[in-house]
């Protein structure tokens, strides 16, 4: 006898099993989706059933109740109202709208923990099974239930989630690590203190030397303070041969990252940004926080070594001044200065011409700028010539002019000021990426108590930095040569190092757009844009002398 084709609709009770295969073996049961969350332990506070233990049990339940499984929706993340739930969205958009008659869930906290808001909108209009309540958002009798439980996994979650900020604040005032460690550096499992990382390992590709993880964040500092670049310092580590920890080739994010981490000289950190970048944390009086012990704090990396090596990484001082031209250093007159405006990459000298750094290493260029360096330079020295000359005495560039011609020529002033210099701009960028995370909404929510205390150390790093190069420094400079009309003359003279120096004064970038074709002649003021100098502390502004791009 052929089983007769059974429906329900999603209010209606569950059908019969065995009962739902036609004739022809066509599989005419309803759909449901499962929904299957687990967060991590340390969040939860429990063990919470595994994801695949939670599927075994939806499949079972479909089974049992005459359905068949449409799609699993796996999530592995917290269900607070903090957290964005695609997958959730998803699987309610589909059940809501009727895409599938049912939607199945183990629990009603692996479903939300938004209390009330979350459940009342499928009340009687969607059919969501709670398996481990037995309740069903279809039948009028669960209602209650369904709220009630929800509301006190709400509860739970909230006390949950204030006893853990508690725990963590305390441990972060004590200077406990609470996360993996970073490489080169071990944390203690009792006291979570943090500690140089000098267990060997094989870092070469071939042969059968060991250095420990410590070793080489030494040598990055060292290296770095001492001049070389990021890109040159992992390029020697793969020429040697050397691999980071899990094997692969070194990269200068990797660098970089290293460098700017406070944790090598001792601080506690918390996290920046998206992209995972560390900045020191700060107590409810401002203060950085250590996170190693006495005893181990003349091991870490000093602080006058990182901010050299930091300061030098980011463009704001020249490494062995006064030691002549180290090999490497740009000597055309706008090298390192030129950029490609089709993907703002630098251009770089190639032959006679400045070309797209992108386009010349085999990437892509939506418009990749190439132009002739006489051409450019020609065009370049008369704008600068010309907008020295038409200057007022008050003119921000003229001060700007006057600040970098005073560091240009007196060498006498040594190592001393020159650091200082560099730790003005330093300061001046950390108050500036202060006031950019600020705009862009970074102290929010939990992270709203580090605004003022953050705010406060930036602007006195800055003030310190000032008055320590106000201290240094003094006198008048005569810049006159340059604004009387013979900056092009005097520029013509000069040689070398000291025509890209003369150029430094007054600009920052040059700009350059593609050209409009083969055989074109070059046109400055339609191709050209220059940015110009700002003295140390002012805020970038448009001046209204400016070669449209």
């Amino acid at each position: 006898m052929v089983a007769s084709t059974l429906t329900r609709s999603p209010g209606q009770p569950s059908l019969p099993t065995g009962s739902m295969k036609l004739a022809d073996n066509t599989d005419a049961r309803p759909y449901v989706d499962l929904l299957l969350r687990k967060s991590q332990v340390v969040r939860e506070g429990e063990r919470a059933l595994s994801i695949r233990a939670q599927e075994d049990r939806g499949r079972t339940w479909a089974d049992e109740n005459g359905y068949r499984v449409r799609k699993v929706w796996k999530e592995n993340l917290s269900a607070w109202s903090d957290v964005h739930r695609p997958k959730y969205d998803a699987a309610m958009d589909a059940v809501l709208n009727g895409e599938v008659p049912a939607l199945w869930c183990y629990a009603l906290d692996r479903f939300s923990r938004k209390g009330a808001e979350a459940v009342v909108p499928i009340l009687g209009k969607a059919r969501v099974i709670f398996d481990y309540e037995r309740l069903d958002s279809m039948e009028e009798r669960d209602r209650k239930w369904i709220i009630d439980r929800a509301e006190n996994a709400r509860e739970y979650s909230q006390r949950l989630s204030h006893n853990v900020r508690g725990t963590k604040a305390r441990q972060r005032r004590e200077g406990r690590w609470l996360s993996a460690a970073p490489f080169g550096v071990v944390v203690d499992k009792e006291s979570r203190k943090i500690s140089p990382d000098t267990t060997p390992y094989m870092c070469l590709v071939q042969g059968k030397r060991e250095v420990t993880p410590w070793e080489m964040i030494v040598r990055i500092f060292t290296e770095v303070a001492g001049g070389t670049s990021a890109r040159a310092l992992a390029r020697t580590f793969n020429g040697e041969g050397l691999r980071t920890a899990n094997g692969c080739q070194w990269r200068v994010t990797q660098i970089r990252k290293i460098v700017n981490h406070p944790v090598y000289e001792g601080w506690l950190t918390v996290v920046a940004n998206k992209a995972g970048d560390a900045m020191a944390y700060l107590n409810e009086k401002g203060e950085q926080v250590r996170c190693v012990t006495a005893d181990v704090l003349p091991r870490m990396i000093s602080g006058k070594v990182a901010a050299r090596a930091r300061r030098i990484l980011k463009g704001h001082q020249v490494p062995n001044s006064g030691r002549g031209v180290k090999d490497g250093r740009p000597v055309h007159p706008l090298a390192g200065r030129v950029r490609c405006a089709g993907c703002n990459s630098a251009m770089v000298a190639d032959g006679n011409s400045y070309r797209c750094s992108m386009e010349s290493n085999g990437a892509r260029c939506i418009a990749p700028a190439s132009v002739m360096r006489s051409s450019l330079e020609r065009y370049v020295v008369q704008e600068w010539s010309t907008r020295l000359h038409v200057a007022h005495d008050d003119d921000p560039l003229l001060i700007a002019v006057g600040e970098r011609w005073h560091a240009l020529t007196r060498p006498e002033e040594g190592e001393e000021v020159k650091e200082a210099r560099a730790e003005l701009k330093a300061a001046q960028e950390g108050l500036d990426k202060f006031h950019a995370d600020d705009r862009a909404g970074f102290y929010t929510g939990r992270s709203a108590k580090y605004r003022i205390p953050h705010k406060v150390e930036a602007e006195q790093r800055l003030d310190k930095a000032e008055e320590r190069v106000n201290e240094l420094t003094g006198g008048a400079v005569d810049v006159s040569f340059l604004i009387d009309g013979r900056a092009a003359e005097f520029w013509h003279k000069a040689e070398g190092q000291m025509r890209r120096d003369l150029l430094g004064l007054a600009l920052d970038t040059v700009t350059v757009t593609k050209g409009p074709g083969p055989g074109k002649r070059f046109k400055g003021d339609e191709r050209v844009t220059i940015e110009w100098a700002q003295p140390e502390n002012a805020e970038p502004e448009t001046d209204g002398y400016e070669q449209a791009a």
